[in-house]
């Protein structure tokens, strides 16, 4: 229906082009009438009958005022938009409107029916009801508004509900810049050229996003039943291994001529698929039975896989590159040419493919594929084929035309040392690349390599394979044919490149070049790049590179440099970015995918810089400062760019945004108007009808310009805004502008000379002539003015700035200088005043009086003044005579003056002048205060009157005194002080002296002079004194004499007194202090200055000192220990010697029970722990947060501890304490039951408050309550209600019939208590609680009627007690029982008779109980005594120890970082774990010897063949399972040929994990049969070594990285500990070691020395040589001179590897004494004491060697000796020779410590010593287990570092190493595939196969991965605690008993913790992500370089050779039995290697 137009509104109609704001938000309508059509839009319509097409959003950022009816709601709203709204609304109302919201629209016309409306694509009516939701139009066909029937009223509320919406509507939806879906990761990306739509590869999904990344289609693509080992199938029985799936996407690319989406998957080996690009859900084609040839992508999601379409004549192809994945992709090619239409789709049949011999061996890895116009690009990692270890980046070119892959050539790229490739892109021209160093490489370079040089060197590499056979000018190989294929270069004519550009069938493929085109790098940076992409704009090419962690850099390509101009996180961090980094067709924006989401991110942010300077800032090379515009631009969005100075760009020279660079005149008057001209460099140039003008502020002015030059003239004087208050001058904007954008910007100021004057009154000449602008000063009238100079006939003085000019300057002003006399003015006295003044000469010949004024306190005093003239230029000015009587505080009082002339004319003040007025009385209360007063005051003492200070004049002669009253002493302080003297006493009064030499020697305390200290003397008041020493008791009181007076005595007296410190309360306390310490002693009260000292902490003390006591509270301290107490009284000290405070290790809390309580507390909580009796206070308290009335009810203030008094008990501490914040604290006191149990009672918490914070206040140590008690926090809960007994009320009696149980009915009555915690009394009985439920508690009161407890009541009362909560329930009334008949009389004899008889025979048997007991008892108090102190003992020793072994460890750790842990490098710990047990040299050397040349050769060469046999699968296993099947071939064969495999295949790690898969599946299935715990438990077959060798490969840098460090520490812990007490030379027996076996029981004294070691070129004690260094080492005196000499080598050669030290056996130890003594020491010389056939080892204390004595290390010039022996061997062993055992020497017998058997009879008859007799007695009544407390000891000491040991060993805190993952996943596929489900079995092959393996033997053997000496004791300890981790890895319990090895014993704690972390360790383990196949291999590639010896690798193939000679027969057999092994020819290859290594001829 045609719609009605009103014209008469159309002029009513507003149209604004900007929002108005209406408050805070803006309105989100217009009001139009009528309006043009306009598009349809999703958000709220206004629509009007009037015009239909008048529907506008709701969303316009546009403005309506409400009507007068709503003015008053809406009064704060702009008073325009008010009109506007109230305009609109009058014609909303008066019209028929219509507002649709989305598709419902309702009237705003009071009375009109609701039209029919029809939405455009729909015909159903939608008047109140809902369109769908597509539908967001509600344009209609409107009938004519006369048509309508009447509709009900308008209801206001509507109205004002909808002005409430469309005043603050929900803000308008944004344009999307980011897209992500929940739970799905992001694959791929890929980008429509001409559509822009998006498309996202996800797993299990497709997505098609708009350019806006608005979601536009989704396909489900995934999870699907599936596996990698199965070839697609339809039936899930043909593959019985299928599992659902995810689908991962791998690749997705966009076919423009077919408008077709091509992704592949992961599933179903990689088959692709081709959607519509309109809607991705729409698949156009979908192979149901794909062949292999159709197999495109890669199965696994680490390979990557990445593709091209190509579009040739007449079709598209599709180029794919893809990695080695699976099992069944060994026949897919790495490259290959597809086709994308046809009847087969995505197959390569008749098409290229890339050929590769065996794709393992080069395991390509590619990282992109590029096309330019003639040529596609593949860039990707590999390795060679023949190296075969280490990997290269390479790029491969194919001609687009070139279906066959002739054309294919690839060759190296280097970016100078960076590694390889891992992003790339390619730019026009250009090659960018990406590199790291290492697959996980974290330092990442940019290199561009120029796509002509790159074609260069890949048409170079063609043109030789194709002429020259590969060979370069020089003869060297410089082109090859790779991948193992048959073709190879050849020699064509010169003309074959040119000929066949793109190869055919004749030319050489694949062709690879062997120079690497290198590059330097443009760019570094710290994280490595993941992607890669670039845009070439404005002449510039921008590089933008994703990182691993989600940032996005860009870089400007700048010549051979790259800088990074702007970086900023996108993606999540840790989230690497996608290769698939694209940018948009229109270069504006990029899109950035991680795996959670794809974002959309401008190219360059132009808009956000605001102005010129920011814009340039921000150096990004894309914008520019459009300097007419105004604005941050893209080049080609401004204009005028071309042209000079238009378009200002960060990168050019002298780059700078237009400025003022002066102005001239700095600043102008503003009473005139004046011209500014401004200086604007590189000013751009206008068209001839432009023009620039100027704005000041508001005000503009057209500019002239000339060159750089800009005039301006300035605004008038009424369009300038006023001065702000208190200032001189108005400083406005000036800005240079072109149309409405300000070019060139500073600030101009305008002045007024007329306000300098105002601002300063008290020297206005002097303000106005040296202000900053140009004014000048007229004197006569007054005025500061601007112009050149002042009224004609006034003189001028002009502005300082003037030059040339004799009267300028403020020294020109007429001006006072200052006061003539006098300065000081006596109050009351009539003084003079004169003033001196200058440059009166203005105003010669204009006679005017003077007046002076003065500004007296709430006076302004005016004085007549007279002018006396003088010489030159200076004036006197004499005021009238005046007294002064101000009301005066104050001792002196400043006064102001100043001069006027004339009627207010006031001479400038050259400087603040001042007269003192000053009154002696003020300020001298006593005489000598005044006589003390300055003498210029003249102030004397008057004693006419009242006495008094005055003024000299003013007292009559007779009354002046000349000497003052006697001291008069008021108080002294302190009354006591020590003896020594030395106390600051302080005496007050008055009189005392007029000043210090008054009193210097006047003072005297107790008869003993007091020395005064000036500094603190106070004139007439105060005297401090230091006291002279005195005898103990000295009483007296103090004396002042001043001479010519008598002396002033106080009233006190003084007492000189001896403190005496006496005890300590408590005598120890925690490190963390806090601890209340009374010092309790005599005559503490002594001095006022007493301080507290525990060793060098402060002890602040709690007021007051006691007489007898004082308290303090410790501090913390470093370390425990003991400290001594001193207490200084002034300068006197005492120190309490007898009785130190000890310092003990901190309170640690294990558990707190229970954690709950009722609000009014008292629950008890038991708190187990460890030192808890250290604590002398311990608290739990509670922080609660409260509201004021509850901390008015009872908190004290602050202190916990009320205020103490002497003499009165202690009182109780405050319940609760007020804190700051509002904060209320409660607490209740523990008590210490022992030292690992504290008592604690819930504290009670107040109603309404909220409890924060529950903690333990241990002292200082303060433990929260979730801390102690495993995370669980403590929780209150309300307080139970009990109802009353008696129904009838609580003061009714409760009727109780004995024998019933009591049942109680309440709320909460067990929440916050258990059944035995809870009290129930009746009377003064008990009621035994036998239930507590939530509402009932169930007790058994007594049988009889209990006594009440209150005497005022006749009933007991029924009370129950809930910790602090008591609950009274009302009375208890017992019902009489009936009374039982009486017991007969008869019975009632027997009865007692009985009772008597059994009492007697009871007794008897008691005491004899007794006597037997009491025995026992005293024995065993004797035992407790003994194992007590050894507890002690023990426990004190390990501390100690363990302190020492703290402070050494921190010695290493510095130590370390400056030398490094010793580690081997990696060959000799290949070689030391493959051949333990060989020394040095572990293979021979291949045919050394002299006359083996000849067949030298030929051996190589058979070895050589051999190793490529060795290649075969197939021979090796044969070769394997024929040596393990023969009867003589040894366990130990079995190892050493598994090692020499492990070191023949170390450089093809993957091909030796695969046989070892092989041969650990054929183990697997060998135990199964059997008992599969067994597997791996020892090491039986060959594969079990190769495991062995395997993971010690893969897991050295885990070794280095992670364990090496704790385990170094805890083997020089071990060694550190072990050196510190004796060990016998000859048993190797030690005082401290782990080993109950090694454990010396025997008390040997013995004593630490430190030697001066000599080292240096000193050292030999040569005459002439230089100083040698001295560096001490530590020894034992019963240290053998061979154990010195280890100490010393380990001490002085300490941070040098054990392999480069010198022998201990290749030096001998000099004792030095003086300058000529030289003793040279050894185990065994003509002094060793020999006796009974037994000779002594000499020790340091056999030669009494001393404490600091001097020794060296001096070569040995001999080799005699039992001791000194050296091994000559070819290959020697650098490891320590052992001191011969108890050896026998002609029938004499040697021992160090103890002997090693008993001694002959004879011999202990013949003992005279008696110091060796009390010995063995005491040996004999020894406890022989009493020395396993050394075990203990040694054990706890090192326990942190048994436990860091285990703890990096198995924590996963770190990535776990990638061989361990693929281990344990190998072995639970093995579980799996066997039908295993037993736990324990996996556990044990877990445990087998790494843990005891590998870790264990690495435990044991430290000497496998460090250079290091250890020694038998220390191999002994690592044993014990190898097995202690052998024990932890078992499954079964660790069970010990009383008859269990002390080595077990010893962890049995331990092991259950040690139990958990190896649990913890393999389910984390499981539980961690899977190792995929090729992040295996890439680790292993990287790890085959490692062993890169080529000799060793022969010699191990000789040693191979000969077990392989020694079963030839046997070998050769089971070759040629195997039908394979006969077509490969094995055992005939294996002859000829026979023929070669043996010199034999053969007929093959």
């Amino acid at each position: 229906m045609a719609s009605t137009d009103f014209p008469s509104l159309t002029s009513w109609s507003m149209s604004m082009s900007s929002p108005i704001s209406l408050g805070s938000c803006p309105l989100p309508f217009v009001c139009r009438l009528p309006t043009p059509p306009f598009s349809p839009s999703p958000h709220h319509h206004l629509c009007s009958l009037a015009s239909p097409s008048s529907c506008l959003p709701l969303s316009v950022s546009l403005s309506l005022s409400l009507p007068a009816l709503f003015v008053p709601l809406f009064a704060p709203l702009h008073p325009l938009s008010l009109s506007v709204l109230a305009f609109c609304l009058s014609v909303l109302l008066s019209l028929p409107f219509y507002v649709c919201l989305s598709s419902r629209c309702f009237s705003l016309s009071g009375a009109l029916s609701p039209p029919p409306l029809f939405c455009p694509d729909s015909a159903r009516q939608v008047w109140g009801g809902q369109a769908p939701a597509h539908q967001a139009s509600c344009s209609s066909a409107l009938p004519q508004a006369p048509a309508m029937d009447p509709w009900p009223p308008f209801n206001p509320h509507l109205l004002l509900v909808l002005l409430l919406l469309l005043l603050c509507p929900p803000p308008p939806p944004t344009q999307a810049h980011r897209f992500s879906a929940p739970n799905t990761t992001l694959n791929r990306l890929a980008l429509a050229p001409g559509r822009g739509t998006l498309y996202v590869g996800a797993v299990n999904r497709l997505f098609q996003l708009s350019p806006a990344l608005q979601l536009e289609a989704v396909a489900v693509t995934g999870p699907v039943f599936d596996s990698p080992d199965c070839v697609p199938f339809r039936d899930p029985a043909e593959c019985p291994q299928a599992r659902l799936t995810d689908n991962a996407n791998q690749l997705l690319l966009v076919s423009s001529r077919s408008q077709e989406l091509v992704a592949c998957g992961q599933v179903r080996q990689g088959v692709c698929e081709k959607r519509r690009l309109e809607d991705v859900a729409e698949v156009l084609y979908q192979a149901e039975d794909p062949g292999d040839g159709q197999f495109v992508a890669a199965n696994a999601l680490g390979v990557a896989t990445v593709g091209l379409v190509v579009p040739t004549p007449g079709r598209d192809l599709l180029l794919v590159a893809r990695g080695l994945a699976g099992k069944l992709s060994g026949g897919v090619p790495p490259l290959s040419v597809r086709q994308l239409a046809g009847p087969q789709p995505f197959s390569s049949e008749g098409l290229g493919r890339l050929v590769v011999g065996d794709l393992s061996d080069y395991n390509n890895s590619y990282v992109g594929a590029f096309a330019d116009a003639r040529s596609a690009y593949f860039v990707f990692r590999r390795r060679g084929a023949r190296k075969q270890a280490e990997y290269h980046s390479y790029v491969a070119r194919v001609c687009l035309g070139d279906a066959n892959l002739y054309s294919y050539v690839e060759v190296p790229l280097t970016c100078r040392g960076q590694g390889l490739v891992h992003a790339a892109f390619l730019t026009p021209g250009t090659l960018l690349g990406a590199f790291a160093a290492g697959p996980r490489g974290a330092q990442a370079a940019l290199c561009a390599f120029p796509l002509a040089e790159l074609d260069r060197t890949m048409e170079q590499a063609r043109r030789l394979c194709y002429t020259a056979g590969g060979r370069g000018p020089s003869g060297a190989e410089e082109a090859t044919v790779e991948y193992g294929v048959t073709s190879r270069c050849v020699t064509l004519p010169p003309d074959s490149p040119e000929s066949y550009p793109c190869g055919d069938e004749h030319t050489p493929s694949p062709i690879a070049g062997l120079q690497p085109l290198e590059a330097e790098p443009l760019l570094q940076l710290g994280q490595p790049i993941s992607a890669i992409t670039a845009l070439h704009a404005d002449g510039h090419t921008i590089a933008f590179l994703g990182d691993t962690q989600g940032r996005l850099h860009k870089v400007f390509l700048n010549g051979s440099q790259g800088q990074v101009y702007h970086s900023q996180q996108v993606g999540p961090p840790g989230s690497a970015i996608s290769p698939d980094l694209l940018v948009d067709s229109s270069g504006s924006h990029l899109y950035i995918l991680t795996a959670q989401q794809v974002d959309r991110v401008s190219v360059a942010d132009c808009p956000q810089s605001s102005n010129c300077t920011s814009c340039l800032q921000a150096r990004d090379p894309l914008c520019g400062w459009c300097v007419l515009q105004g604005r941050c631009t893209r080049k080609g969005q401004c204009g005028r760019a071309a042209q000079p100075n238009q378009w200002l760009w960060s990168y050019e020279k002298d780059s700078r945004c237009l400025h003022v660079q002066s102005l001239l005149p700095a600043h102008h008057p503003r009473q005139e108007q004046g011209q500014v001209t401004l200086s604007v460099p590189r000013l751009p140039t206008l068209t001839m009808d432009e023009y620039f003008h100027c704005a000041f502020g508001d005000y503009d002015s057209l500019a002239h310009v000339e060159g750089p030059h800009v005039a301006c003239v300035t605004p008038p004087q009424d369009q300038l805004p006023l001065n702000p208050p208190g200032t001189d001058h108005i400083t406005l904007p000036l800005a240079l502008m072109f149309e409405d954008v300000a070019v060139a910007a500073t600030n101009f100021s305008f002045y007024d000379c007329s306000a300098v004057q105002a601002l300063e009154v008290a020297a206005p000449c002097r303000a106005c002539v040296s202000s900053l602008w140009r004014c000048h000063w007229c004197p006569q009238s007054s005025n500061c003015v601007h112009g050149e100079h002042c009224p004609e006939g006034e003189r001028t003085i002009y502005s300082a700035q003037e030059v040339d000019v004799q009267e300028r300057g403020p020294g020109a002003c007429p001006q006072v200088e200052g006061l003539a006399g006098p300065v000081l003015v006596p109050v009351g006295w009539e003084s003079r005043l004169a003033l001196r003044v200058w440059n009166l000469q203005h105003f010669r010949g204009l006679p005017a009086s003077y007046h002076c004024w003065l500004e007296l306190p709430g006076e302004l005093r005016r004085l007549p003044a007279s002018l006396e003239e003088m010489a030159g230029d200076t004036s006197l000015i004499y005021c009238q005579a005046q007294q002064f009587h101000p009301s005066m505080a104050q001792r002196e009082l400043p006064v102001p003056i100043y001069v006027t002339r004339g009627k207010g004319q006031r001479l400038d003040n050259a400087r603040p002048l001042h007269v003192t007025l000053y009154d002696c009385a003020v300020g001298h209360p006593d005489c000598s205060h005044c006589q003390a007063a300055n003498r210029s005051l003249g102030c004397l003492w008057c004693s006419h009157g009242q006495p008094t200070c005055r003024y000299g004049p003013l007292c009559p002669p007779g009354a002046v005194e000349l000497l003052c009253p006697t001291p008069s002493i008021d108080t002294i302080e302190p009354l006591t002080g020590p003896p020594e003297g030395g106390l600051a006493l302080t005496i007050l009064g008055s009189n005392l002296g007029r000043d210090f030499a008054d009193v210097r020697d006047a003072v005297s305390v107790a008869g003993q002079p007091c020395s005064p200290d000036p500094s603190l003397y106070r004139t007439s008041a105060r005297i401090v004194c230091v006291t002279s020493p005195a005898p103990n008791g000295t009483v007296g009181p103090i004396q002042v004499a001043i001479k010519s007076r008598p002396p002033g005595i106080s009233t006190q007296h003084f007492t000189y007194q001896d403190p005496v410190l006496l005890s300590l309360s408590p005598q120890w306390g925690p490190q963390a202090g806090g601890t209340q310490l009374t010092i309790h002693g005599q005559h503490l009260q002594t001095g006022g200055n007493i301080s507290a000292f525990v060793g060098g902490q402060p002890c602040p003390i709690q007021e007051p000192v006691c007489p007898e006591a004082i308290v303090c509270h410790t501090m913390p301290q470093a370390s425990p220990g003991e400290a001594v107490v001193r207490v200084v009284f002034g300068h006197a000290q005492r120190t309490l010697l007898t009785s130190p405070f000890r310092y003990t290790a901190d309170p640690q809390l294990l558990v707190a029970e229970p954690s709950v309580s009722f609000r009014g507390g008292g629950r008890l909580i038991r708190v187990r722990g460890t030192g808890l009796n250290v604590v002398r206070r311990p608290l739990l308290s509670v922080w609660l947060e409260t509201v004021v009335e509850v901390q008015a009810a009872g908190a004290q203030p602050r202190d916990l501890m009320p205020r103490r008094s002497c003499g009165a008990p202690a009182a109780a501490p405050h319940a609760c304490i007020q804190l700051e914040a509002g904060l209320l604290q409660c607490s209740t006191v523990c008590s210490v039951n022992s030292s690992s149990l504290l008592l604690c009672w819930s504290p009670a918490v107040p109603d309404g408050a909220r409890p924060q914070r529950v903690f333990f206040a241990l002292d200082n140590v303060h433990v929260d309550f979730a801390s102690a008690n495993g995370g669980q926090d403590f929780l209150y809960q309300p307080n139970p209600r009990l109802a009353p007994l008696s129904r009838e009320g609580p003061t009714r009696p409760y009727r109780l019939k004995p024998g019933n149980v009591l049942d109680v009915e309440g709320e909460g009555l067990n929440l916050g208590i258990s059944k035995e915690e809870v009290r129930v009394h009746i009377g003064d009985g008990e009621c035994l609680v036998k239930t507590l439920t939530l509402t009932h508690l169930y007790c058994e009161p007594p049988p009889q009627a209990p006594q009440p407890t209150n005497g005022s009541s006749t009933l007991p009362q029924f009370v129950v007690q809930m910790g602090n909560v008591r609950l009274a329930l009302g009375p208890v009334q017992y019902e009489a029982e009936p009374v039982l008949s009486a017991f007969p009389m008869e019975a009632q004899v027997g009865l007692g008779v009985g009772a008597a008889v059994l009492t007697a025979a009871v007794l008897l048997l008691t005491l004899m109980y007794r006597h037997k007991s009491k025995q026992a008892l005293r024995d065993y108090q004797k035992v407790l005594v003994q194992l007590e102190n050894l507890e002690i003992g023990v426990g004190d020793q390990c501390r100690k120890e363990f302190t020492d072994l703290m402070t050494e460890m921190t010695d290493l750790s510095s130590d370390l970082e400056a030398t490094g842990i010793p580690f081997l490098d990696y060959h000799t710990y290949a070689e030391r774990v493959f051949f333990p047990g060989h020394g040095g040299c572990p293979l021979q050397p291949v045919l050394e010897g002299p006359g083996e040349e000849s067949r030298r050769a030929p051996m190589r060469h058979g070895l050589t063949q051999l190793s490529n046999l060795l290649n075969s699968k197939l021979f090796l296993l044969t070769l394997i399972h024929t040596l393990e099947e023969q009867p003589s071939f040894s366990q130990r064969d079995r190892c050493h040929v598994a090692s020499l495999l492990s070191l023949v295949l170390h450089s093809k790690l993957e091909y030796l994990t695969d046989i070892m898969r092989t041969l650990l599946g054929d183990l697997a299935a060998h135990y199964v049969h059997k008992n599969p715990k067994l597997m791996l438990r020892r090491t039986e077959t060959m594969v079990e070594k190769l495991l062995t060798n395997w993971l010690s490969i893969c897991l050295y840098a885990f070794l280095r990285e992670v364990a090496g460090e704790p385990l170094y520490m805890l083997l020089r812990a071990i060694q550190y500990q072990v050196d510190k007490g004796p060990v016998d030379a000859v048993t190797g027996k030690a005082k401290r070691t782990l080993n109950n076996s090694r454990l010396l029981r025997e008390d040997v004294e013995f004593r630490p020395l430190t030697l001066m070691v000599l080292v240096g070129p000193g050292a030999g004690g040569a005459p002439g040589s230089s100083a040698a260094q001295r560096v001490p080492a530590r020894v034992l005196d019963t240290d053998t001179i061979t154990q010195v000499k280890e100490k010393v080598l380990d001490q002085v050669y300490k941070g040098t590897p054990f392999s480069q030290r010198p022998s201990v056996h290749a030096l001998d130890l000099e004792w030095r004494s003086g300058l000529a003594g030289h003793l040279t020491l050894s185990d065994e010389d003509l002094t060793s004491v020999t006796q009974n056939h037994w000779k002594r080892l000499n020790t340091l204390q056999h030669y009494k060697v001393p404490d600091g004595a001097t020794v060296g290390l001096i070569p040995q010039v001999h080799n005699g000796g039992a001791i000194s022996q050296s091994l000559a061997q070819s290959c020697p062993s650098r490891e320590n020779i052992p001191m011969p055992e108890d050896s026998e020497e002609g029938g004499v017998r040697l021992w160090h410590l103890v002997k090693a058997t008993e001694e002959p009879e004879g011999a202990k008859v013949r003992r005279s010593s008696l110091r060796e007799r009390e010995r063995e007695r005491a040996r004999a009544k020894a406890i022989p287990e009493i020395y396993l407390t050394r075990l203990l000891s040694m054990k706890g000491t090192l326990q942190k570092f048994v436990d860091d040991t285990f703890q990096a060993i198995l924590s996963v805190n770190r990535p776990v190493p990638i061989a361990v993952k693929y281990l344990f996943d190998f072995l639970d596929e093995l579980a799996e595939k066997h039908g295993i489900e037993d736990p324990e079995t996996l556990h044990i092959w877990k445990t087998n196969s790494l843990l005891l393996r590998f870790w264990v033997n690495t435990l044991k053997n430290p000497r496998l991965i460090f250079d290091v000496r250890v020694s038998d004791n220390v191999d002994a300890i690592l044993a014990v605690i190898a097995q202690t981790f052998i024990d932890s890895c078992t499954v079964s319990e660790h069970k010990v008993g009383r008859d269990s090895p002390v080595n077990k014993l010893l962890y049995a704690r331990e092991i259950p913790r040690y139990k958990q972390m190896v649990e913890r360790y393999y389910y984390d383990i499981r539980q961690s992500s899977a190792a995929s196949y090729q992040e295996m291999n890439s680790a292993l590639a990287e790890l085959s370089g490692n062993y890169a010896s080529a000799p060793h690798c022969l010699e191990a193939l000789q040693e191979l050779y000969k077990h392989i000679h020694r079963y030839y027969d046997q070998i050769i057999s089971a070759l040629e039995e195997d039908p394979v092994g006969q077509k490969m020819q094995l055992a005939c290859r294996l002859q000829q290697i026979a023929a070669l290594v043996e010199n034999k001829v053969t007929d093959l």
